[in-house]
């Protein structure tokens, strides 16, 4: 090595060795990023080319049908909704909560750490063990049956370490200076954290909270085992009645399908209307994706530009 360094020669041949290998794995990424985008592309286009032409209003206010031509997807549609509602009602507060007593209220030990460890693998379990989980605990012991509540709890077991995981980090990545600044001048520490903490950190939650739930929409193993139907014709109960308590709660115990599912459906038949179908139900939940993603990055712009550090 010492040999090395003292000729020059030795030193400009391992510099050009070493600028060939970082040319090669540039070149290598790049590569890879264009092979990635290009089937992306492919894909989307080829989507966008047979299920375009169908969409119409037909589509979206029709139920599903024996007759492809006749077939829509209103329930589904529908059913993604109140699914998406529960998943979201049931899943944002626990997990904001929990990551937040885990960050700033629970004690630095190695219970602590036990959690961090289970939480964190289990933002990497399989969708399908949720969906065992759910059919065990929530429709043969709870007895919910395969309803709207199962599937929007099935799907809050499935995104809530991931809500706890970005809730911590955003939470973290605040300046101790600002819990001490709060601290100095008398503040409590839940004073500190609803009014320093969450809104400084709420971009970063609500970007956690989106991504989970745009996992949540293109899901479909944990809702076929709990017995989500795939054919499905009729719409659940109102939630909002004209006549007095003018809420409704039947409809978290009606039976229900998904964009997901209803796309299975129609790709497992041989027509090939049917597959025009599911490429039209496709680009619905394309656009239902992108849809929630826009507006996390819209949410988090706007708590960002109001935040003054």
């Amino acid at each position: 090595m010492i040999d090395m360094l003292r000729n020059p020669l030795a030193i400009r041949a391992s510099v050009k060795a070493r600028t060939r290998w970082e040319k090669f794995f540039i070149f290598l990424g790049l590569f890879s990023i264009a092979i990635a985008l290009l089937t992306l592309v492919l894909l989307v286009g080829d989507l966008l080319l047979r299920g375009a032409p169908i969409l119409n209003w037909k589509f979206f206010t029709s139920p599903p049908s024996g007759d492809p031509a006749e077939a829509g997807i209103l329930t589904a549609w529908v059913g993604s909704l109140l699914v998406i509602l529960v998943t979201i009602v049931v899943a944002v507060p626990l997990g904001v909560a929990a990551g937040i007593y885990l960050e700033e209220y629970a004690p630095k030990n190695w219970l602590l750490d036990f959690i961090e460890i289970n939480i964190t693998n289990l933002a990497g379990v399989p969708s399908i063990i949720y969906g065992l989980l759910a059919l065990g605990f929530f429709v043969y012991i709870l007895k919910w049956g395969e309803s709207i509540l199962t599937a929007g709890c099935t799907l809050a077991l499935l995104i809530l370490p991931v809500i706890i995981v970005a809730t911590r980090e955003a939470i973290r990545a605040i300046p101790q200076g600002i819990r001490e600044g709060a601290y100095a001048v008398g503040a409590t520490r839940w004073q500190t954290i609803a009014d320093h903490i969450l809104p400084y950190s709420m971009g970063g939650i609500l970007t956690g909270v989106i991504v989970g739930v745009s996992r949540a929409l293109g899901e479909t193993a944990p809702l076929v085992t709990i017995g989500a139907l795939t054919f499905i014709t009729f719409l659940p109960d109102a939630p909002l009645k004209g006549e007095f308590p003018y809420v409704s709660f039947k409809w978290l115990w009606s039976p229900f399908t998904v964009l997901p599912i209803q796309m299975f459906n129609w790709v497992s038949r041989p027509q090939e209307e049917f597959q025009v179908n599911a490429a039209a139900a496709g680009i619905v939940l394309l656009v239902l994706t992108l849809g929630v993603n826009a507006m996390a990055i819209y949410l988090r712009y706007r708590f960002r530009k109001s935040i003054k550090w």
